[in-house]
């Protein structure tokens, strides 16, 4: 479930890149035609699908930072892997951005870990706590 951003990016990405299929099938096509200059997407067609489908950037510096600080405060085992935290969080932001159902229940399953698991009451308090990193998707 860590993974769903990467996932859902990656779909978007797919979706933007891919080959329209054209009209013209026949066998008259040029063999020796090139293939477009590059078949990857640029960095801003990346962040623009992110930015899309409610995925904020990864967040850096102060901004981290205050991400972490204000988990922490919900509860200090959230943290305790601060690039998983930072998943999480990104990943949660689709999911409050989206307008999807079960917030809470979504940040419980999301953020549960081995080492701690997260009530609804504190489920409710990450994603208040998210509130504004969810706004710079």
């Amino acid at each position: 479930m860590k993974r769903t951003a990467a996932a859902v990016l990656l779909a978007a990405l797919a979706t933007l890149t891919a080959c329209s299929s054209s009209s013209d099938d026949s066998s008259d096509s040029k063999p020796d035609a090139k293939p477009a200059a590059s078949s990857t997407p640029d960095k801003g067609a990346a962040e623009e699908a992110a930015k899309s489908v409610g995925l904020p950037p990864e967040p850096t510096g102060k901004v981290r930072a205050d991400l972490l600080a204000a988990l922490a405060a919900v509860d200090p085992k959230l943290t305790a892997d601060e690039d998983d935290a930072v998943d999480n969080a990104r990943n949660q932001c689709m999911a409050i951005n989206g307008g999807a159902e079960r917030l809470d229940w979504t940040a419980q399953q999301r953020f549960s870990s081995s080492a701690h698991q997260v009530t609804e009451p504190e489920a409710k308090k990450i994603n208040t706590a998210l509130t504004e990193f969810c706004k710079t998707a």
